[in-house]
């Protein structure tokens, strides 16, 4: 403690009393003299003003915002787009699918197809396969063309219609069999007159739908060279009856196919339909019932829904065929399952390499390791190059099975390609 002294004189010693502190250092210091509060500096205690931005800079911290704002949106839009864009791309993968194009086919069939006879049953056929139809005028009388609804990619262009190649036109029977007489007098030397046959017929349709394909169908042509049947042997008293009455008719028959100038087999037409399809590229399509027109008509159908995708499919960027089990790849487990196929199928790359060499390889030697380290023990430049030229390759089995040897030249190549340090080496 210290003491103070007394107003009136009097020592410490005599009247002992506490020395009262400043009433601001009781009231910010603790038992030990540290400062509980820190009382506040005329420096430090107001609070830090606020900067003033002039004008100008006031213009380019908003512009820089509006900037940012600008470029905020813009990324949004552009994510927004691209997630549109490859939505419509799924959708049009999609819709060339099998089983999702034929909702995107249309059968155009020409009014006068189902005033003929089979048009009844091919508008029948299509629409029990559940194909959109439409009746409209056509270019060639009696026939179907088809149009397809083409999904775009494009987000903003929308969907568009558009004409598929194929024709299929119907023809009578009766013009069908006059084209074929006129070609039989024709490729005799008859030339009087113009008169149509399969191939002007054909010239003259597609002058009027060019670029398309054209595919002819007719009905009953195997009808009209079918010989009569055999009648049951119960009939054959009645037939015998009535022989005078029947060879009547059979003589009227052959006036009437005389008459018409109808003269022809099955040889005229088979040789007219060949000259066609070699000349005009066209292929006639014979059916014995309307009822096998409307089915063909509907593997027609399903053939043009289905092109664009078989069409993508085949391309595979390569002039030539890749065997897919060659050009599928090896897998290969983590254990290492699958490197000694991988190893078989690096020495197959060879040219004249059978798999039955590369077998007969991998069997001496299980790795490429294992093989340059075989190399490395040979003494001699030659012997490294023979090293793989007596191994034994099996091939066939039982009384059948042959054996050869690698060879010397070969031996060569796969020592070159596992020594040489040339990337421009020829080894073959």
């Amino acid at each position: 403690a210290v003491s103070c002294g007394s107003p009136d004189g009097t020592s410490g010693a005599e009247r002992p009393s506490v020395c009262p502190l400043p009433a601001s250092q009781t009231e910010h210091t603790g038992r030990n003299g540290r400062p509980l509060v820190r009382e506040a500096s005329p420096e430090t205690s107001p609070a830090a003003k606020k900067r003033k931005y002039s004008r100008k800079e006031k213009e380019a911290i908003s512009q820089a915002m509006c900037q940012r704002r600008k470029e905020r949106d813009a990324r949004r839009r552009e994510q927004e787009q691209e997630k549109e864009r490859k939505r419509a791309l799924a959708k049009m993968l999609k819709a060339q699918r099998p089983g999702e194009c034929q909702k995107y086919i249309t059968a155009v069939l020409d009014p006068a197809l189902l005033q003929v006879e089979g048009g009844g049953q091919i508008l029948s056929a299509l629409q029990a396969a559940n194909y959109s139809c439409v009746v409209e005028s056509q270019a060639v009388p009696c026939s179907i063309s088809w149009r397809r609804k083409v999904v775009s990619c494009q987000v903003e262009e929308g969907d568009k219609w558009t004409e598929e190649p194929n024709v299929l036109v119907l023809l009578h029977l009766e013009e069908f069999l006059s084209m074929i007489h006129n070609y039989k007098q024709e490729a005799q030397g008859c030339t009087e007159g113009h008169k149509e046959t399969l191939e002007s017929y054909v010239v003259h349709v597609m002058e009027k739908i060019p670029g398309k394909i054209l595919a002819l169908a007719v009905v009953g042509v195997e009808n009209y060279f079918r010989p009569l049947r055999v009648q049951p042997k119960k009939k054959l008293h009645q037939a015998a009856a009535s022989g005078k009455q029947e060879e009547k008719q059979g003589k009227q028959r052959k006036r009437e196919v005389k008459g018409s100038g109808l003269e022809i087999t099955r040889m005229d037409v088979e040789e007219a339909m060949i000259d066609l399809q070699l000349c005009q590229k066209v292929q006639v399509n014979l059916f014995e019932s309307c009822e096998e027109l409307g089915e063909f008509a509907t593997m027609f159908t399903k053939a043009v829904a289905e092109a664009p995708f078989k069409r993508e499919r085949e391309k595979t960027g390569f002039s030539f065929y890749l065997d897919k089990k060659w050009c599928g790849g090896v897998k290969v487990d983590p254990s290492g399952k699958g490197l000694l196929e991988v190893w078989k199928r690096q020495i197959q790359q060879f040219n004249r390499v059978s798999s039955e060499m590369a077998e007969a390889i991998v069997s001496a030697y299980p790795s490429p390791q294992l093989l340059v380290q075989a190399y490395s023990r040979c003494s001699s430049e030659q012997e490294r190059e023979d090293m793989l030229a007596n191994i034994l390759v099996h091939r066939g089995e039982g009384v059948t099975a042959t054996a050869r040897r690698v060879g010397p030249e070969l031996s060569r190549r796969i020592y070159l390609q596992m020594t040489s340090h040339d990337p421009d080496l020829y080894l073959d």
